[in-house]
């Protein structure tokens, strides 16, 4: 299982993340409903306790229960971010799963511009990579599937995917693929 992790003070995530070495990336997404409190995968998790012992999580999500869609135009995949740093942005904003959007139907770049961190559009790659992935997040899977049909017309694929998320809203999520953590 790929755990992502609620971690409750921005503050020492902040002082540990500049005692990690040079080189190490660390991840941590800023939720954007609670302040201060952020999420971060196994990875940056990983980092952040050893600068300072083990941070206690607020919540642990089964970061396989966050599915992603790549579809069938999925290209630059070098500069793809990893599913753990992009499934701890979705739950950043209280999404439920992504789809990757790089390319439009017609296999032309993707040229929304988000507005805030809010905006279920948003912009993703792996750190040092040449392309930006242009990624929509859903809060609802009733909007995927309207969101997948739409922009996908008649790949069935991903209208099956967006009926295949795993919970129906946020608070089902919550309810039935977290666990509390301690602390």
């Amino acid at each position: 299982m790929s755990r992502v992790f609620l971690l409750g003070d921005a503050a020492e995530i902040a002082s540990r993340r500049r005692q990690v070495a040079a080189g190490q990336i660390l991840e941590a997404w800023p939720d954007l409903r609670t302040p201060g409190e952020c999420w971060v995968g196994e990875t940056a998790k990983a980092l952040l306790d050893a600068a300072g012992g083990p941070l206690p999580a607020r919540l642990i999500a089964d970061g396989t229960r966050v599915p992603i869609y790549y579809g069938p135009r999925l290209r630059d995949i070098e500069s793809l971010p990893t599913e753990e740093s992009l499934r701890a942005r979705v739950l950043s904003a209280h999404g439920i799963g992504a789809a990757w959007i790089t390319l439009d139907a017609a296999g032309e770049r993707t040229t929304y511009q988000p507005a805030a961190p809010e905006d279920p559009v948003f912009f993703l790659r792996r750190p040092g990579g040449s392309s930006a992935h242009v990624w929509r997040l859903f809060h609802r899977r009733a909007e995927a599937e309207t969101y997948m049909r739409e922009y996908y017309g008649r790949d069935e694929e991903a209208v099956a995917w967006a009926r295949g998320l795993p919970a129906a809203s946020w608070d089902e999520f919550i309810e039935r693929h977290t666990t509390p953590g301690q602390g």
